[in-house]
């Protein structure tokens, strides 16, 4: 059942002028990196049929941005998901990959894949139970160390793979 606090809000596919609200979004929900808003327009204009946006009364309150990796393309690599803190709890993260997963672009994903940061334990228990109660196998890994990112401050990434998906 849907919570009264998500009542009211439409997924869709994002378009270009979407990309300074999705900039903005992603401002507000530490810890995910910030892009340049140029990346959000591309985002939301060349990775469309992979992307999604919440919107409700025409503000963008949830982005969930992947793609199909080219030299894998039954997997979908998930890189960011932002939920504004009004509606975290309620699932959102959830229906947008959903939402994602069942488009014409998806058909022939078998694999989901993300990187988490250590510190980010919400998106990590997000796809740990994404992966459980779907009954799905689960593998992770080191994809980037601290010292990968040279003189940047930051975290190293876990690569999750999830999958294979059940066939509807």
């Amino acid at each position: 059942m849907e919570s009264k606090v998500a009542e009211g809000l439409q997924l869709r596919k994002p378009v270009l002028d979407d990309g300074k609200a999705v900039h903005d979004l992603i401002g507000n929900c530490p810890p995910l990196d910030l892009n340049s808003t140029y990346n959000y327009f591309l985002l939301c204009s060349h990775f469309s049929e992979t992307c999604v946006v919440g919107e409700q009364d025409s503000s963008i309150l949830a982005f969930l941005s992947a793609y199909r990796l080219p030299k894998s393309p039954e997997t979908l690599f998930v890189w960011q998901v932002a939920v504004d803190g009004a509606l975290r709890g309620h699932g959102m993260a959830g229906r947008m990959l959903e939402e994602v997963l069942v488009r014409p672009a998806c058909r022939g994903v078998r694999y989901v894949e993300t990187t988490v940061s250590p510190s980010n334990i919400p998106s990590r228990r997000f796809f740990e139970r994404y992966a459980e109660k779907r009954q799905l196998g689960w593998h992770e890994e080191t994809f980037l160390t601290e010292e990968q990112f040279g003189g940047e401050s930051h975290e190293s990434e876990v690569l999750f793979r999830i999958g294979p998906l059940l066939k509807p």
